[in-house]
């Protein structure tokens, strides 16, 4: 995973492959829950061009219920041992639970992907203790209650300085500077306009210091916008993808790995 940080940072792209195991994830949820198909796919995803897989268990659309830490665990630990069997491709765990994230590590992920930013008891000094790459997304709210009205004064610098003041406290607690990857939470406790103007100011984003991870695939964002159902949102995920990519964003979660890795290996080409 560090290679793959070092490779953003030097202005190459990574994509990262979407792998739910729950069965009310907004896009691709049920899917993926039989073990042997959750393993398929994540090698389809790495054939495709994926260099992360992104694992979860618990849900985190909007309205989505809180997942005990034992279900969580049944779903997930199985899936990464198992990909681990077959693939060296880092994995990272997509959890804001501590104890899942260290059961996690040991099964062989490489990456912790919080959407809560750390902020539960105990999970910095987890990613402290491995010392490996974490993601520190921002949200307003809860899933429960995250799209009710979300406000902001200015979307731009309150997600910016949320990013930094946690970076800045995991750093304080022992996380290595290098480790600390950054998601301005599309979709996270933001109106349409809110996601518009993060995508526009990508900039601002990505003179923060750390990679950006952008995290638009199939997002409610486009329905809004474009009247598309969640299976008609290829083209807009993609085309937001090479907008932040345009803007300075090098890092990106998605479902739809081969169509993303041909729009990106085209604005490579073209850079």
């Amino acid at each position: 995973m560090q290679q793959l940080l070092e490779k953003i940072r030097s202005g190459q792209w990574v994509v990262m492959g979407i792998l739910n195991v729950t069965p009310d994830s907004f896009s691709d949820g049920g899917r993926y829950t039989q073990l042997d198909n959750a393993l398929k796919h994540a090698l389809l995803m790495q054939a495709q061009g994926a260099e992360v897989i992104d694992i979860g268990g618990e849900s985190t659309r909007p309205g989505a219920k809180p997942v005990s830490l034992d279900e969580e665990l049944e779903r997930v630990i199985p899936v990464i041992e198992k990909i681990r069997q077959h693939s060296d491709i880092a994995i990272s765990i997509d959890t804001s639970k501590p104890s899942l994230m260290q059961a996690a590590i040991v099964a062989g992920a490489s990456m912790v992907n919080d959407v809560n930013a750390l902020l539960a008891d105990g999970a910095i000094e987890v990613c402290v203790r491995h010392q490996l790459p974490v993601c520190l997304m921002h949200r307003q709210g809860m899933p429960q209650n995250m799209q009710d009205n979300p406000q902001y004064r200015d979307v731009v610098d309150e997600v910016s300085q949320f990013l930094t003041g946690r970076a800045d406290a995991c750093m304080a607690a022992g996380v290595k500077k290098e480790n600390i990857i950054i998601d301005p939470g599309f979709g996270f406790g933001k109106n349409l306009q809110n996601n518009l103007s993060l995508l526009r100011e990508m900039p601002q984003i990505c003179t923060l210091g750390y990679p950006v991870l952008v995290g638009v695939s199939r997002k409610s964002m486009f329905g809004m916008l474009l009247d598309r159902d969640v299976d008609e949102r290829l083209i807009a995920s993609i085309s937001a993808v090479v907008i932040a990519y345009q803007k300075g964003a090098r890092f990106f979660r998605v479902h739809d790995v081969a169509e993303t890795c041909d729009a990106l290996k085209l604005c490579q080409a073209v850079a």
